[in-house]
């Protein structure tokens, strides 16, 4: 298995510990620590790293099939809120407050305190995956970190929770594509 030469990659250095990688905008980016070498990481993760780039490819194509939803803000946050209500209460979860802000990296997050803050890019998602994204983020307030538990209730609601994780990267880069092109 080769890492391709037109790589869909790229390094950059950043006064971090240890590496990582971030997938933000279709774009595969490996982040090191200053001084790293970008082959020692291509030697030890080449196999991982080329799994990632096909991965990151197939949403692309996915991504261009795709439609954008268009809803008003306040119908997304009534809906956001009709979602929470019912699916904290089927799983007997309570949720202290909703919030709605920009967010570079994910679609939302639960805080310790069981709070919600969704990504007002979601406002974008068809309903199907904002639903999936509540039972996520609900979920979180039974169980905090994506362990056997946690992904265990997520196949019990939604047998089919990896396609959807699949179909949320492929909408990921799609509207952060968009949402550039309008600014």
């Amino acid at each position: 298995m080769e890492v391709s030469d037109t790589r869909s990659f790229r390094f950059v250095h950043r006064d971090i510990k240890y590496p990582r990688v971030e997938l933000k905008t279709g774009e595969l980016v490996i982040v090191l620590p200053y001084g790293q070498k970008p082959e020692d990481i291509l030697k030890r993760n080449k196999k991982w790293i080329v799994q990632k780039e096909g991965f990151i490819k197939k949403c692309l194509a996915d991504a261009s099939k795709l439609k954008i939803a268009k809803r008003e803000n306040k119908e997304f946050r009534k809906l956001i809120e009709s979602l929470a209500k019912k699916i904290s209460y089927d799983l007997r979860l309570k949720i202290n407050h909703i919030y709605f802000r920009k967010m570079r990296t994910k679609w939302a997050s639960c805080s310790l305190r069981n709070n919600l803050t969704v990504n007002q890019l979601a406002g974008y998602l068809p309903e199907y995956l904002l639903r999936y994204i509540i039972f996520h983020e609900v979920t979180h307030i039974r169980e905090r970190r994506h362990n056997i538990r946690f992904w265990n209730t997520m196949k019990r609601r939604f047998q089919n929770y990896q396609k959807l994780e699949k179909d949320l990267f492929a909408y990921w880069f799609l509207i952060n594509k968009s949402v550039k092109k309008s600014d």
